[in-house]
C-alpha cells in the first residue's frame, strides 16, 4: 500500500542572488580606496590590524576580528591607518530577502567560529575565479579556464550560512537566550590558547609535544578541538601565522629573504620560499616587488 508523505516547501530567510566580488587583499602602509556607492551590498571584515572606512557620513575604525555592512547605494571608501598595513577581505553581493534589512549600519564583532567560512569562501573563491592578486579595486571576477566543480554553488551556500549564522548569533544575545553550553565555551578557550601560544612561540619551533606539554592535554583532543573551533589543524594555523609575520616584514622591512626566514625559524631559506609560493601563490621576491610598486 502506498504511503502519503508530506512534503515540507523550505523557506529561505536569506538568498544570494548574485555575487559580484570575493576577494581578500594585503594593503600597503598607506591606501586609499576611490569612495563609490553601488546598488548591491558589500560586507568588509577586518582580518588583520585594523582599517579606516567611511560609510556614509560616518567615519570608523574597523577593528581587528570586526566586519561593517554597506546596505546599498551607501557611499562607501576604505583607508589604511599610517602605522599598520591590515588584511581585509570584502564581499559584494545582490540579495533582495526581506530579511538583509537586519544588516543596514551594522558592525559588528566577528564570531570566531564564523570565521573559518571567510576563509573557506577565500578559498573556494580563489579555485573558481581568476582573481588578481590583492587588488582593492576589483569590479569582475572572470572565471578559471577550469574552475573547481561546485564552487560558484559552494560560494553562494557558504555566503547565505554566514550571513544566517551572524543574525542568530545576535538575536540570541538580544533575546538573552545563549545557547553555547559550558563544554563548547570551554573547548573554545582551548582553541583560543593553543593560538595564543602559537603567537608567542611564532618565531621558534614549537613542536606538537610542547604544545601538549604546556596545555597538559594529548595530541588526539587538541587537534580535535583546535580543527572544530578554527577549520584548519595546528600546524597549517602556525604555518599560517609565521608566513603572515613575513608578508608583513616584506612589504615593510628591507630584511632579505634569508633573514626574513630565519626570523620566523623555517628550516631554510629554500623551504620557506617553498611554502610562501604555496600559500601565497607568489615567491617571497615577487610579492614584495608587487607591494613595492604600489607605493
Amino acid at each position: 500500500m502506498q504511503q502519503s508523505y508530506y512534503r515540507h516547501k523550505l523557506k529561505n530567510l536569506l538568498v544570494i542572488n548574485k555575487i559580484v566580488t570575493i576577494h581578500y587583499f594585503e594593503s600597503a602602509k598607506r591606501f586609499t580606496t576611490k569612495g563609490e556607492t553601488h546598488d548591491f551590498w558589500e560586507l568588509v571584515y577586518a582580518d588583520k590590524f585594523s582599517v579606516a572606512c567611511t560609510a556614509g557620513d560616518k567615519q570608523i575604525i574597523l577593528s581587528e576580528g570586526e566586519i561593517l555592512f554597506h546596505k546599498p547605494n551607501e557611499y562607501h571608501a576604505l583607508s589604511t591607518e599610517i602605522h599598520h598595513s591590515p588584511n581585509v577581505f570584502v564581499a559584494t553581493f545582490e540579495c533582495r530577502s526581506e530579511g538583509m534589512r537586519f544588516f543596514e549600519n551594522k558592525r559588528l564583532k566577528l564570531d570566531k567560529s564564523l570565521l573559518k567560512f571567510i576563509y573557506m569562501l577565500i578559498e573556494e573563491s580563489r579555485k573558481t575565479f581568476d582573481l588578481p592578486y590583492s587588488d582593492p579595486d576589483l569590479k569582475k571576477m572572470p572565471l578559471r579556464q577550469r574552475p573547481t566543480l561546485g564552487g560558484q554553488q559552494l560560494i553562494k551556500n557558504l555566503l547565505e550560512i554566514l550571513l544566517i549564522n551572524i543574525m542568530r548569533g545576535e538575536t540570541e544575545k538580544a533575546d538573552k537566550n545563549e545557547t553555547f553550553l559550558f563544554k563548547e565555551e570551554f573547548e573554545g578557550r582551548v582553541a583560543k590558547r593553543i593560538i595564543e601560544l602559537l603567537k608567542e612561540n611564532v618565531h621558534e619551533n614549537l613542536s606538537i609535544d610542547e604544545l601538549c606539554a604546556k596545555l597538559n592535554y594529548n595530541k588526539s583532543y587538541l587537534f580535535r578541538q583546535f580543527k572544530a573551533t578554527t577549520g584548519r589543524s595546528i600546524m597549517t594555523y602556525y604555518v599560517n601565522l609565521k608566513i603572515e609575520g613575513a608578508k608583513k616584514l616584506l612589504r615593510e622591512s628591507d630584511m632579505t629573504v634569508v633573514q626574513i626566514a630565519n626570523a620566523y625559524s623555517f628550516d631554510s631559506p629554500n623551504y620557506f620560499s617553498k611554502t610562501f609560493k604555496k600559500l601565497t601563490g607568489h615567491t617571497p621576491t615577487n610579492y614584495r616587488k608587487i607591494h613595492k610598486s604600489k607605493k
